[in-house]
């Protein structure tokens, strides 16, 4: 698949997810053979641009180390001028992708009319798409939803705005605004937008097996699926999508020796770059989605929150996974 001057792997995407896709998470999502990780979201608001929190989110620095794919920013507004600014300052600070938030529903976002909100203006979505791409020489994306409610799906007429606009590339969440992430996504409209415009689409919404990808790539046509929550605690998701869909064949889950060392190295990188204060409060979401599921696991969590240290957590993970290994579990967190 290709995205301007850049080539990607596969047609495997980590979503980009408010407080999970930092640089840990998006190096691990590459190794496990991601074509694609975006960055969290960063406001286009010039007051927020300079926050710590922003900062945190764009640092890219050794994260295509010995990884494949661009880097890729998602940026999030309702400003057409803003907009442009915040791809004109996040290319010149490293971005190759700009990719533009016009899918999250949450209250936050939509209450200043940026995310998902957008969709019920399409003058406004327009504008804000013919500022980006003619703000910046890299190529811009465009993550949506299917529209703002079910009654109301107008993805189809937003993507073939987009296409006009340049936009290269384009991810469609089966879900509307209004469903938030209740009740399962569709794709009838995801093959709609893919009948219906020449650019690239990624389906995205409750694909968490391999043999789903299959089935919603056959389905819609799309080129590739997008993956969110059901990569929590599982980076080498990717992985297992990417043999199952070259090869046919469905990996068994990784041993517990590899998940323990993927999980310290996790924890690791969060530390590194939160600092261990901030970095504890963070991984604490992470040690629950990698346990969670396996023998112990759930009692584990509960007693992990209550650590206050970035040694104390990172004893308690390691013997947690050397309870596993002990007894040769290979054991699947699926």
């Amino acid at each position: 698949m290709r995205i301007g001057a850049h080539v990607l792997r596969n047609g495997l995407f980590a979503a980009p997810m408010a407080g999970v896709t930092d640089r840990p998470f998006r190096t691990l999502c590459r190794r496990f053979g991601a074509g694609l990780a975006i960055s969290e979201m960063v406001s286009s608001r010039p007051e927020l641009r300079g926050s710590r929190k922003s900062r945190l989110r764009l640092a890219h620095e050794g994260e295509l180390r010995g990884s494949a794919g661009p880097i890729s920013v998602q940026i999030v507004g309702a400003d057409p001028a803003q907009m442009a600014e915040a791809a004109r300052v996040n290319a010149g600070e490293g971005a190759q992708i700009i990719d533009i938030n016009m899918g999250c529903p949450a209250k936050k976002v939509c209450n200043v009319a940026a995310g998902s909100a957008l969709l019920s203006n399409e003058a406004l979505v327009a504008r804000i798409l013919q500022a980006v791409v003619a703000a910046v020489d890299v190529p811009v994306t465009l993550k949506i939803r299917t529209g703002p409610d079910p009654e109301h799906r107008n993805a189809l007429r937003i993507a073939r705005i987009a296409e006009s606009a340049g936009v290269r590339l384009l991810a469609v969440h089966g879900r509307t605004r209004a469903c938030g992430f209740r009740g399962q996504a569709e794709f009838d409209t995801v093959a709609e937008v893919k009948a219906g415009v020449r650019i690239p689409v990624i389906a995205n919404g409750d694909i968490d097996t391999p043999e789903e990808a299959r089935r919603v790539l056959d389905y819609t046509g799309a080129d590739g699926v997008m993956i969110g929550r059901a990569a929590h605690g599982r980076p080498w998701i990717f992985r297992e999508f990417a043999c199952f869909l070259s090869e046919g064949r469905k990996l068994p889950p990784p041993p517990a020796a590899e998940m323990r060392s993927v999980a310290l190295e996790h924890l690791e990188g969060i530390y590194a770059l939160y600092g261990e204060e901030f970095g504890v409060r963070i991984a604490r979401k992470h040690i629950g989605w990698y346990t969670r599921k396996l023998p112990g696991g759930e009692a584990f969590r509960r007693d992990a929150v209550q650590i206050l240290s970035a040694a104390a957590q990172l004893t308690a993970v390691a013997r947690f996974y050397d309870g596993l290994v002990q007894i040769d579990a290979r054991v699947d967190p699926a």
